[in-house]
């Protein structure tokens, strides 16, 4: 078997959260000559031994099918789809629509028009810390810890020198308040209500918790919403974007855990596994090529340490 066919068949494992381990490195060894395989009468071949420094394990099972919210181009041969959001450039134009005059199809020209120039910077705030025994959303108000902790969350934004276009934020009580008074430092930003960021059960984690085993149904419901709302705010720019944008998302904990893993094309299924505290900052960079970065994820390093919870 071939370092890249064993190498491989770790990628398989690790990109399908399979415990097997199929390439186990046991020491750095002098590299040999040679090939990958030895001729065989009659032209074919078989695998070489092992190369030194790799203990190869026989693969129990192929690497899993891959998820199903991921539409991956045929033939790509590469985990990144390019198109992940819908918006490269060709998948904009109408390849059937005819130049009027020549009657030929000004692709150059129409490719360059529908291309992003610039970089949209996402900045996903976690609500801070609120009173959980409230029975209706109304009554789950931010606690007075709960306002303290918008109130650095706003002043960190603030200190950035960033001049941000708008403020999106959760219909929820908790969400609505901590944005009110994160928008006191940032005056003259525009704010937005949403429901589609509203808290919900995105999909069924993996591996399952035992404390939190929400129906079926929830799922059902409030992963389309979540989605949606994926689908509706996390993109490249648009084409008629000039200037770089910086935008603010005041949400949710499970929001944006899975926002953070479609937006990186992780398997969404692991967003249980990512923790953010209150009033946490989680920056992601799109940039006009459709490449996704994560700056920071879930940032309350400019709060005192008592300053900092996580309900």
């Amino acid at each position: 078997m071939s370092v890249r066919r064993a190498l491989a068949l770790a990628a398989c494992g690790l990109a399908g959260g399979s415990v097997l381990l199929s390439a186990v490195v046991v020491g750095k060894q002098p590299a040999r000559s040679g090939g990958d395989s030895e001729p065989r009468p009659g032209g074919s071949s078989v695998p070489s031994a092992a190369p030194p420094g790799l203990l190869l394990l026989p693969p129990t099972a192929s690497c899993p099918p891959t998820a199903g919210w991921i539409e991956r181009p045929a033939g790509s041969g590469s985990y990144w789809d390019s198109n992940w959001d819908r918006r490269e450039p060709l998948a904009l134009i109408n390849l059937k629509k005819k130049n009027e005059e020549t009657g030929e199809e000004e692709l150059a020209s129409r490719l360059d028009h529908c291309k992003a120039k610039a970089t949209r910077h996402i900045f996903l705030i976690r609500h801070s810390q609120y009173h959980l025994d409230g029975r209706a959303d109304k009554d789950r108000t931010l606690t007075p810890l709960g306002r303290e902790q918008a109130e650095l969350t706003g002043h960190r934004l603030a200190s950035l020198g960033i001049k941000f276009d708008q403020i999106i934020h959760s219909s929820m009580t908790r969400a609505t308040e901590t944005t009110e008074i994160i928008s006191k430092h940032l005056p003259g930003v525009k704010k937005i209500s949403t429901d589609l960021l509203r808290e919900g059960a995105p999909i069924e984690p993996d591996p399952p918790v035992s404390h939190w085993k929400p129906e079926a149904v929830q799922y059902y419901e409030d992963g389309a919403r979540i989605e949606a709302a994926f689908r509706n705010f996390i993109h490249r720019a648009d084409a008629k974007q000039e200037e770089d944008s910086y935008e603010i998302f005041v949400c949710h904990a499970n929001v944006i855990r899975y926002i953070v893993c479609r937006a990186l094309q992780f398997p969404p299924e692991g967003w249980l596994r990512l923790s953010l505290n209150n009033g946490s900052i989680t920056h992601l960079v799109i940039r006009p090529n459709g490449r996704v970065a994560l700056r920071t994820l879930g940032d309350t390093g400019f709060m005192p340490p008592d300053k900092i919870t996580r309900t």
